[in-house]
């Protein structure tokens, strides 16, 4: 048997499938290999036929064949025989979403930098467009020239540079599919930090806000520096804690991403090393299946703030893995069915026990131990999941209007 390639392009309209491979069938050939694909209303297919050795030879009445059903459906089609083209015996795939703000050069810079590492893009296709874009690139990484932690840091390093986000993950984990999605708080779901906000209200802010950074950035102690913010924050009204559990301003697309999860069944949890009383407010309000806080003591009989934590509860970077865990059991899920997003050092061991890890804006301390990091619109984090494209194109719109805003 001997093998022939058919393609053809052109605009889109129904049968064409069906009128091309009508003519494969009549003379009884076997297709082995085909992919269609209509973007945009352009329409285009490549099949891999296998045919009797003895008619090569009829080729060129094949041709003509095709050439009359080219003149009839407006379709460029190419009939020729069959090249064996590169197939590298062994293939490591993986899977890169790029997200963010359409500008003109992201498809030659990002491939420029793939060929520059002996990676071979397998396949593009655009999952989102418009202001904002989501692409994802199917690609081998066998002959990468570079350790896959390097490769995935100056990938994030080159998109970085176009202010975009990308997410790089190996393809058998891209596709297992996703049941429990972990979430920071402070300037993950929520913007900013909520312990600044209160300390606007106790004229603490600066020294709280230095201590916030510090912790951020892993320079000093989670726990002890807990404890240092909290009692400067003795004497605050209880009143005060309500108003700014009311006013907390979600992440543009938090709500609309959160929306969608649940839709599609996602176990959804908060973990946060900021407060209970805000991380409650938030399962209320977003219903959220799971919400864990530090809890701050509250003088009842004063209704204000006694300046302590509960300290044996303390959520740290530690006790934020450990709830991951408990929840993985809990939900009877696996590692690679774990989405982690987080923004600062508090959430680093978390994201190392997660199948995918993602950084919202991230601490540098933070970037380089995820698989990716995103900017912006948190509701992009939706393109990673290897959500079906028309689940994907039904969501879309809704959940980046935000951004357009």
């Amino acid at each position: 048997m001997a093998l022939i390639v058919i393609s053809a392009t052109g605009e889109d309209e129904p049968g064409l499938v069906a009128k091309i491979t009508k003519e494969v069938a009549e003379r009884n050939y076997n297709i082995i290999d085909i992919e269609e694909t209509v973007v945009r209303g352009l329409f285009s297919i490549i099949l891999i036929v296998e045919i009797p050795d003895a008619d090569i030879g009829k080729l060129p009445e094949l041709q003509e064949t095709y050439g009359k059903l080219e003149r009839r459906t407006r379709l460029l089609i190419s009939v020729k025989s069959y090249k064996e083209g590169r197939r590298p015996a062994e293939s490591d795939f993986s899977v890169i979403t790029i997200i963010g703000k359409d500008r003109r050069g992201i498809v030659a810079r990002v491939s420029g930098f793939l060929y520059s590492k002996t990676v071979n893009i397998n396949r593009i296709k655009m999952i989102a467009r418009g202001d904002f874009i989501a692409m994802e690139l199917h690609v081998d990484i066998k002959a990468l020239t570079i350790s896959k932690t390097q490769f995935r840091e100056e990938l994030k390093s080159t998109c970085g540079e176009m202010d975009l986000g990308v997410i790089f993950q190996p393809e058998s984990r891209y596709n297992k599919a996703k049941k429990l999605i972990v979430f920071d708080m402070d300037s993950t779901l929520v913007e900013g930090e909520t312990i600044l906000q209160i300390a606007e209200g106790s004229g603490v802010q600066k020294q709280i806000a230095e201590l916030t950074e510090q912790v951020s950035n892993g320079q000093i102690d989670f726990r002890q520096a807990l404890k240092d913010r909290v009692k400067l924050l003795k004497g605050t009204p209880v009143a005060f804690l309500e108003k700014v559990a009311n006013h907390m301003s979600l992440t543009p697309g938090a709500e609309e991403l959160i929306q969608a999860l649940k839709s599609m069944g996602y176990k959804i949890a908060l973990i946060s090393g900021g407060f209970s009383y805000f991380t409650d407010h938030l399962k209320e309000r977003l219903g959220l299946d799971y919400a864990f806080g530090n809890k701050l003591v509250i003088d009842e009989a004063k209704g204000i703030l006694t300046g302590e934590v509960v300290d044996n509860l303390i959520i740290d970077a530690k006790k934020k893995a450990e709830i991951l865990t408990w929840l993985a059991k809990v939900e009877n899920v696996s590692k690679d069915e774990i989405v982690a997003i987080g923004d600062n050092n508090t959430d680093s061991i978390m994201i190392q026990n997660a199948g995918l890890s993602i950084g919202f804006n991230p601490k540098k301390i933070l970037s380089i131990a995820t698989d990716g990091n995103i900017k912006q619109n948190i509701f992009s984090i939706i393109y990673s999941l290897g959500i079906p494209d028309k689940k994907l194109q039904s969501m879309s719109q809704k959940g980046m209007q935000k951004e357009k805003k």
